[in-house]
């Protein structure tokens, strides 16, 4: 059985990324974007740009309910940065384990870090903006040259 969909008010920023993972488990994209308000952006980890809570909720929905069907998410490294009163910045390393391949078989673990930038209204803290980034370890850029690949200029 699916996790309820937050339903409490943020009381903290701190709070973001429990809540958006416990959102994530009830794999409703309107959990996810219930923690958004009604006019926020979200930018996955392809550069997909989706305004509004309903744009960010039908494809979190769409992924939710297929090849993250299986996931968890766990939290890693967070920061909170204050900007004020009533915003603040929250970044928050996860863990997505379970993900299915396109020909059905489970994808290795993937990391992320999620950013997001929230704000304090009369019902709590919502995000206004989030992005979603792959991390790639040991590479400093992407490069297309014919295929689109994560790349290190580095010497070794």
């Amino acid at each position: 059985m699916a996790a309820p969909i937050p339903s409490d008010p943020l009381a903290r920023p701190e709070e973001f990324p429990a809540a958006f993972i416990a959102a994530w488990q009830t794999r409703r994209g309107e959990a996810i974007a219930a923690l958004f308000t009604e006019d926020a952006d979200f930018v996955n980890v392809t550069g997909l740009w989706w305004h509004g809570r309903a744009a960010i909720a039908k494809p979190h929905d769409y992924a939710l309910k297929s090849f993250f069907r299986e996931t968890t998410l766990r939290a890693g490294r967070t920061e909170i940065r204050r900007l004020g009163e009533d915003v603040a910045v929250v970044r928050c390393r996860l863990t997505l384990s379970g993900q299915t391949t396109p020909d059905g078989a489970t994808a290795g673990n993937r990391q992320t870090i999620l950013t997001a930038v929230l704000q304090r209204g009369p019902g709590g803290w919502l995000a206004v903006s989030a992005q979603n980034t792959d991390v790639v370890p040991g590479k400093e850029t992407h490069l297309n040259a014919g295929d689109f690949t994560a790349v290190d200029y580095r010497q070794r």
